[in-house]
């Protein structure tokens, strides 16, 4: 017997106050594995407490990383160097973690022993070719379901270094590659078909490894040293994507977000909505961070340029939920990435708002949205916790009460979404279902 949590949904009222975002996903799974590849004590401040990230860290725990935890949010880290990983005596399971399978299988090809990566079902659903490919093309041993999770690593030879140029821009398949790179025989590249999200070549060059990056193209060189170093995790921009859409499409509300990370190949949410007539001020108050305000906005239908795509890919949900509230015809293209996240999130999000009465197109990389007043509905989520959170804004926007369905995995990145929800002005009823 499994248990199935949803939530019920009443039309809200204005979202008004301050809204706090926990700390960015991205870059607390790459703290937690760079500073355990350092050497020496590395403290991180701001660690989201989500089960993702947790899963991550508990991870290197079983590899033989010290791992301490003095708080919430923050982690001290005892990094035992990039050959001090320790044979793990069980499965290394990720949970619900695209971002945490990928890049330990950069890591672990390049170990001394053999494990396993495993996640949840929908995890175990995810392809993983596209990082077995270059991987393997380096001389790692991964066995794999047909290309899904789970994956065997078993050890190799040596690693060598290559030039690579993904299909598929791929901040994941990028940081894959130069994780295994640290280990490989000379220097590893990566051509970039169109930028993506810079946090691991970053990190790397903070933690000390020889990095070089250049526009389209990233490097990294094998048998360098990583030192520790203090870490401060900004709020994540993906999770402030809600409150701040949510805030956009609600009538007569205010909200304001604060020490948001403000990465360029993370923020291409902010541009879109823009060209849909957003009011929105960003304040920048330290290096890579700002404050956010935005206000309830009569957004208009836009096409939704392609170059935006990459910058935006984990917002696309929530955007979708926009261009339903907007006039006018909201047109995507060139995501066709978008199918195989945690869920085929276009097909997901297109079911679940034509049952709330929207117009819509699906195209294999996108949709069109004709934006209009939206219906309560019963909807599925699809354990997907960006399209749960999504539909939640679009339920508070609907003529009646809706129910969102398989909504536990919001957990994984927006710990306390719900009572965050509650403090704002719309209250999210939680049930839990048993299912044979």
């Amino acid at each position: 017997m499994t248990k199935r949590t949803d939530w019920q949904i009443e039309p809200g009222q204005a979202l008004n106050g301050e809204a706090v975002v926990p700390g960015d996903k991205s870059i607390s799974h790459r703290a937690i594995m760079l500073a355990s590849l350092a050497e020496g004590r590395s403290e991180i401040d701001g660690f989201l407490e989500g089960e993702d990230t947790r899963a991550t860290a508990q991870i290197f725990a079983q590899l033989g990383v010290r791992i301490e935890t003095p708080e919430a949010r923050r982690r001290i880290v005892h990094g035992v160097g990039l050959h001090g990983l320790q044979a793990p005596t069980a499965e290394l399971d990720c949970g619900n973690a695209g971002t945490g399978m990928r890049l330990l299988a950069g890591v672990l090809a390049a170990q001394r022993f053999s494990s396993v990566l495993c996640g949840d079902a929908s995890l175990s659903k995810r392809p993983m070719q596209r990082i077995i490919d270059p991987l393997t093309e380096m001389g790692a041993q991964i066995a794999s379901n047909g290309g899904r999770p789970p994956l065997r690593v078993t050890p190799a030879q040596s690693l060598a270094a290559i030039d690579y140029s993904p299909l598929v821009a791929s901040a994941q398949v990028k940081s894959a590659v130069l994780l295994a790179g640290l280990y490989a025989d000379g220097e590893t590249i990566v051509r970039e078909p169109q930028p993506t999200r810079d946090y691991s070549e970053r990190m790397l060059h903070g933690f000390g490894w020889p990095v070089r990056i250049e526009p389209g193209r990233v490097s990294v060189s094998g048998g360098g040293r990583g030192t520790a170093m203090a870490v401060r995790v900004p709020s994540d921009f993906s999770s402030a994507a809600f409150p701040l859409v949510a805030g956009l499409v609600t009538p007569n509300s205010e909200l304001h977000l604060r020490g948001i990370g403000i990465d360029a190949r993370r923020t291409g949410l902010l541009a879109a909505l823009r060209l849909m007539g957003a009011k929105l001020e960003v304040r920048p108050k330290s290096l890579g961070e700002a404050d956010i305000s935005v206000y309830y906005s009569s957004l208009q239908g836009a096409d939704i340029p392609v170059d935006l795509v990459p910058d935006m890919i984990d917002e696309f949900p929530v955007l979708f939920v926009a261009a339903a509230c907007a006039k006018g015809t909201t047109r995507v293209r060139g995501a066709a990435e978008l199918r195989v996240k945690e869920s085929d999130r276009i097909a997901v999000m297109a079911t679940a708002l034509r049952k709330m009465g929207v117009t819509l197109v699906e195209h294999p990389d996108g949709i069109d949205i004709v934006g209009g007043a939206l219906d309560g509905a019963i909807v599925d989520s699809a354990g997907d916790h960006r399209c749960a959170m999504a539909l939640t804004i679009a339920a508070g926007c609907a003529g009646s009460c809706s129910t969102i369905t398989d909504c536990a995995n919001v957990e994984t990145s927006f710990p306390g979404f719900s009572a965050l929800w509650g403090q704002l002005g719309c209250s999210i009823k939680e049930s839990t279902n048993e299912l044979s």
